[in-house]
């Protein structure tokens, strides 16, 4: 068992990288937040349809970031090598072509991923939705699919700057982001300043600008950064063709990984709208609020994944496999604190896309409340279950996680969500407990996998065989 000090020193350390990569992230997905809120002021229909359309840019998106997501891995474990043995030459051509390769693949699932964003929009009235949601929703994908490719290119740079350990900027432009988003918000739905009036549609295009303009401010600022600049190799026609292959080896795991949680939250949205407009703007909601969590816990996944690849090059077992315990006791504290205002304070929680005093509301706002009991246990498993997927590829074991995933969330977790939402009659709260099951069951099979995996690694390292 780890000791009180160890863990407070680990703690620490994971989160000196974890903390800006947490509040990076909590400060991009108040970008969607803002909105869902925004969505919430023009009603109920207006957040149920803008609610599905998050769904599915989100599901492309997050598909998009997991082909990239290896190369801060390859980064890290490059650098570590490096301070290992010093005398190593390395004039930073690998990086650069891990940086080319990289915003390649992003550009190449961008322009796939906005193509596909409308064609599902154009399909929507197809998969059982209200008439006039899928209507407004396809708008709003319309709006959003521009967006997808600088926002990949953002993501493309920023695993870039987080192998190389100098995240700093990713959280001051992110926070910026938020506010020019909410400002771009309201013009575009009102049409103030002699812009037309878009209402809903007017979000996905704010949204799409904001993420444009981010990409521009961390590619500017990295270029800026002595460290960083001569690294930065943005020209994608210029890739290697065999370092595009191996991040696409890498990468297409933990995309599908992404994309099987994703695509697992995403089908249950669908079944969530088969139960009328209300209940899925109550699952909106709360799943908006479950998203938010979820960036503390992809902190830690990303702090712990790159302190593992470093560990690992180091030839350390022993803090690789602390690094779990670490990760998940931070991930407890924060998500039983968070579970804890669920339960205490609900109305305050849901204030935000309920309006407690609308007629309208009222229908939504007391499906989602009875969803918080729920999702303050769900959470956790949340988290765990990303923090796996983060040290599995740390490990450089990316195919696992994926494997791993259709099993808790298809072979387990849909089912149980079906059975207990219709044949058992839930409906959206046994959507959730369906949610809570997969999760659990993922996070397990998970973390199990890493402790298998690190002690095999173990044995068969060089280190090991000096040793005994």
């Amino acid at each position: 068992m780890q000791q009180p000090a160890t863990l407070a020193r680990d703690s620490r350390a994971l989160a000196a990288l974890a903390v800006p990569l947490a509040l990076t992230q909590l400060a991009q997905v108040a970008l969607t937040t803002t909105d869902t809120i925004m969505m919430g002021v023009l009603g109920t229909e207006a957040l149920a349809a803008g609610g599905l359309a998050l769904v599915v840019f989100n599901q492309l998106r997050t598909m998009g970031v997991g082909l990239v997501t290896s190369v801060g891995n390859q980064v890290a474990a490059a650098a570590a090598r490096a301070e290992r043995d010093e005398d190593a030459a390395d004039d930073g051509d690998e990086v650069r072509g891990l940086v080319r390769a990289a915003m390649a693949v992003a550009t190449l699932a961008g322009l796939a991923g906005a193509v596909l964003m409308v064609l599902i929009g154009q399909a929507a009235t197809w998969l059982g939705q209200d008439a006039e949601v899928a209507h407004r929703a396809q708008g709003m994908l319309a709006a959003l699919a521009p967006g997808l490719l600088p926002c990949l290119w953002f993501q493309a740079i920023r695993q870039f700057t987080v192998g190389m350990r100098r995240p700093q900027a990713l959280l001051q432009i992110t926070i910026a982001s938020v506010a020019i988003n909410a400002g771009l918000n309201w013009l575009f739905i009102h049409g103030t300043w002699g812009l037309p009036k878009l209402g809903l549609t007017g979000i996905g295009v704010a949204t799409s600008s904001v993420y444009l303009l981010s990409f521009l401010a961390l590619y500017a600022s990295a270029r800026r950064d002595p460290q960083l600049a001569p690294l930065l190799s943005p020209d994608f026609w210029r890739a290697d063709a065999p370092t595009v292959r191996r991040l696409l080896g890498l990468g297409t795991p933990i995309a599908a990984t992404y994309g099987s949680e994703a695509g697992f939250f995403s089908a249950t949205a669908l079944l969530a709208g088969s139960f009328g407009a209300a209940a899925l703007a109550a699952h909106t909601a709360v799943n908006q609020l479950i998203y938010i969590v979820f960036q503390v816990a992809v902190g830690l996944s990303h702090a712990a994944s790159i302190n593992v690849s470093r560990e690992l090059a180091l030839g350390e077992y022993a803090a690789a496999r602390r690094i779990k315990n670490t990760a998940l006791a931070c991930g407890a504290a924060v998500t039983t604190l968070v579970g804890i205002a669920y339960l205490t304070v609900p109305d305050l929680v849901l204030r935000p896309y309920f309006d407690p005093g609308a007629a309208a509301d009222q229908q939504g706002l007391r499906i989602a409340t009875g969803l918080l009991a729920v999702v303050a246990v769900l959470q956790f498993f949340d988290c765990a279950q990303n923090i796996g997927v983060g040290l599995l590829r740390g490990l450089d074991d990316t195919r696992s996680g994926f494997r791993i995933t259709l099993i808790g969330y298809w072979l387990v977790g849909l089912p149980a969500s079906w059975l207990l939402a219709y044949p058992l009659g839930g409906e959206t709260r046994g959507l959730w407990l369906g949610l809570l099951v997969g999760l659990a069951t993922t996070a397990v099979l998970l973390l199990r996998r890493y402790g298998r995996a690190l002690s095999a690694k173990a044995v068969t390292s060089p280190e090991a065989a000096v040793a005994g």
